[in-house]
C-alpha cells in the first residue's frame, strides 16, 4: 500500500513538470533534417524485413512446409519484440541511438542470407537475430523522430511511418526481382545495402540525442505502467480487431493470390501496391490527426478497412486491383496516429511508453498471424480474410474506451 501511495504521488509531483514540457513542445519547431534522415534508416530496415512475406511461397515449396509453419516463420522474427518495453525504459534515462544506427545492418544481413538457409531451423534463427533488431530500431527510433518533431507529433511519426512503409513497399518488389536476376542463393549480396546505411546513420546522428536532457525525468517503471493502464487496456483489444486485417493482407495477401490463380511476380506486385497507398496513409493521417484528433482517424480506418476489404474479396482482375490503394490507404494509416497518441500522452516516459504500445502491437500480430495461418490450412484464406474483416468490424466500440486526446496534441 505504501508503495502505491508513493507511485501516485511520484506521478502527482511530476504534473507540473509535465505541464512545462507541454508548453516547451508547443515551442518547438520540426527539425525536417533529422526526421528526414530517420525516416531513411527506417525504409532501409523495412526493405530487408519485408523479404518475408513475398518470400513465404518459396520457402513453402523448398520446405515442403505448412501454412502454419509458414506462418511461425513470422512469429520468430515478432518474438523478440516483448523486449521493447525494456528497451524503452532503459532509453528514458540512457541515449540508445546505436540500436537505431546498427539495425540496418544487422537485419540486412539476416534477411538477405534467408535464402541459403538449409533447414527451417536456420531459418529460425536467421529471423530471431533479424527480430532482435528490428526491436532495438522499433523501440528507439520513433522516440528519436518524436523528439526532433515539436509540436508536430502526428507529421513526425507520419514521416517514421512513411519510411516503413515504403520500405515495405520497395521490399517485395526487390525481393521478387532479385531473384528473378541473382538466384534464391544470390539474395546475399543485398546486405550490402544495409551495412552502407548503417554507416551514413553514424554520420547523421551522432548528434541527434536519443533522450532530451531537457525532458522531464522518467517515473519509475512500476509508477509508468500504472499511469499507462487506462490507454493500454482498450488499446490492446483495438490491435488484437486490427492485426487480423493488416495480418491478412501484408503476410498473407501473396499467398492468397497465388493460390487463387495469381503469379508469384503479380502477387509480389500487388503487396507493393498496397504498401504503396499505405505511405500516402501514414502520411496524410498523421497530419491531420494533428488537426482533428487522433481518434477520428482512427474510427474513420476501423470503419472504412473492413468494408473495402469484403468488396476486394467479392471482386477480381481490374476492380480488385483498383481496391487495393484505398484498401492499404485507409488499413494502414492509423499507425501513426496511435503511435503519436501514446508518445504525447506520457512525454516523460516516451520510450517506454512507444516501447509497450510497440510489444503489444508485435506480439499480438505475431499470435494473429499462426491463427490465421491455421485458418488458411483448415479453411482457405478467403475465409480467413472475410473473419479478419468482421473482427475489425466488432473492434470499433473499443475506440470510444480510449481516453481522450491529451492536450498536449
Amino acid at each position: 500500500m505504501g508503495d502505491s501511495v508513493t507511485e501516485v504521488n511520484q506521478i502527482l509531483d511530476r504534473a507540473d513538470d509535465a505541464d512545462i514540457a507541454d508548453d516547451e513542445l508547443e515551442l518547438e519547431p520540426f527539425q525536417t533534417g533529422p526526421v528526414v534522415t530517420l525516416s531513411g534508416g527506417h525504409a532501409v530496415h523495412d526493405t530487408y524485413t519485408a523479404f518475408l512475406a513475398p518470400l513465404l511461397p518459396i520457402l513453402i515449396e523448398k520446405f515442403s512446409l505448412l501454412k502454419t509453419e509458414a506462418g511461425l516463420l513470422s512469429l520468430f522474427m515478432q518474438g523478440p519484440s516483448i523486449l521493447q518495453p525494456v528497451i524503452g525504459h532503459l532509453a528514458d534515462s540512457l541515449s540508445m541511438r546505436y540500436f537505431m544506427i546498427l539495425a540496418p545492418a544487422i537485419t540486412g544481413t539476416m534477411m538477405s542470407l534467408l535464402g541459403i538457409a538449409p533447414s527451417y531451423s536456420v531459418l529460425a534463427i536467421f529471423l530471431l537475430i533479424a527480430g532482435l533488431s528490428s526491436a532495438g530500431l522499433h523501440a528507439v527510433g520513433p522516440v528519436m523522430a518524436g523528439r526532433v518533431s515539436g509540436s508536430s507529433l502526428g507529421r513526425g511519426m507520419g514521416f517514421w511511418m512513411v519510411g516503413g512503409e515504403f520500405g515495405r513497399t520497395v521490399g517485395p518488389i526487390l525481393l521478387v526481382t532479385a531473384i528473378a536476376y541473382l538466384s534464391l542463393g544470390g539474395l546475399t549480396w543485398l546486405m550490402i545495402g544495409g551495412w552502407v546505411v548503417s554507416g551514413i546513420l553514424y554520420l547523421r546522428l551522432r548528434a541527434v540525442p536519443g533522450r532530451d536532457p531537457g525532458e522531464a525525468k522518467a517515473l519509475p517503471w512500476r509508477a509508468a505502467l500504472r499511469a499507462m493502464r487506462p490507454m493500454m487496456l482498450p488499446l490492446s483489444g483495438v490491435l488484437v480487431a486490427r492485426s487480423f486485417m493488416s495480418a491478412s493482407l501484408t503476410t498473407y495477401l501473396p499467398i492468397f493470390l497465388v493460390d487463387e490463380g495469381v503469379g508469384f511476380w503479380l502477387a509480389g506486385a500487388a503487396l507493393t501496391i498496397l504498401e504503396a497507398a499505405a505511405v500516402v496513409g501514414a502520411i496524410v493521417g498523421g497530419s491531420i490527426s494533428d488537426r482533428v484528433g487522433r481518434k477520428v482517424i482512427l474510427l474513420i480506418s476501423m470503419v472504412a478497412t473492413p468494408i473495402l476489404a469484403l468488396a476486394f474479396l467479392r471482386t477480381s482482375g481490374l476492380t480488385q486491383a483498383l481496391l487495393l490503394p484505398a484498401l492499404g490507404f485507409f488499413a494502414l494509416s492509423p499507425t501513426p496516429v496511435i503511435m503519436a497518441w501514446v508518445q504525447e500522452s506520457y512525454l516523460e516516459n516516451r520510450a517506454l511508453a512507444n516501447g509497450v504500445y510497440m510489444a503489444m502491437g508485435f506480439i499480438i500480430r505475431a499470435v494473429v498471424v499462426v491463427i490465421l495461418g491455421r485458418v488458411g490450412d483448415l479453411v482457405g484464406l478467403r475465409l480467413g480474410f472475410q473473419y479478419s474483416a468482421i473482427i475489425m468490424l466488432l473492434g470499433v466500440p473499443l475506440i470510444f474506451l480510449l481516453p481522450h486526446q491529451s492536450k498536449r496534441a
